[in-house]
């Protein structure tokens, strides 16, 4: 899996997508800090140990480098940046029956606008899965050379990253 790199000075705009999703109940905000058990716990069983331990990464930076979407009292879908490095954003993920619904795209460009709020004039997507959707999201472009990129001396449990215990 190859990474990619997106240009953050030239993002579509997010607070109309925030506000939409608000409108079907679906609330998308920086988390907080009370809530890092919740959101951790939420990806370690979605998502499995080494996303979980990216998210705890997130919630010891200040701001907060993580993200998430709720309904009521249910967690849809996190999105994280500089977990597992600098400008790197990721991992992001949501819950498989609520895809399809501009979630994903909204966690991703709440994310890329608050790196780009903190100077960041390019983000990194590390390792990248679904690259057409980055691509057609953010306008996200392979980086020649780039597999297998950081993640290649990886400790590993037998999961690949993102796949559930």
């Amino acid at each position: 899996m190859h990474d990619m790199l997106v240009r953050l000075y030239d993002l579509p705009d997010v607070a109309s997508r925030v506000v939409a999703l608000g409108g079907v109940g679906v609330d998308v905000r920086r988390a907080l800090a009370p809530e890092r058990h919740v959101v951790v716990s939420w990806v370690r069983e979605h998502f499995g140990e080494g996303w979980a331990s990216e998210c705890e990464v997130g919630f010891g930076r200040l701001p907060i480098t993580c993200f998430r979407a709720q309904r009521g009292q249910e967690i849809l879908g996190f999105a994280c940046y500089d977990t597992t490095a600098k400008a790197f954003f990721g991992p992001t993920g949501v819950l498989e029956r609520e895809r399809r619904q501009g979630i994903g795209t909204t966690l991703l460009l709440v994310a890329l606008h608050a790196m780009a709020a903190e100077g960041y004039a390019y983000a990194i997507i590390g390792g990248v899965g679904p690259a057409d959707f980055y691509a057609k999201a953010v306008g996200a472009v392979p980086i020649a050379g780039s597999t297998p990129g950081i993640y290649a001396k990886l400790l590993r449990d037998g999961r690949t990253p993102g796949q559930k215990a």
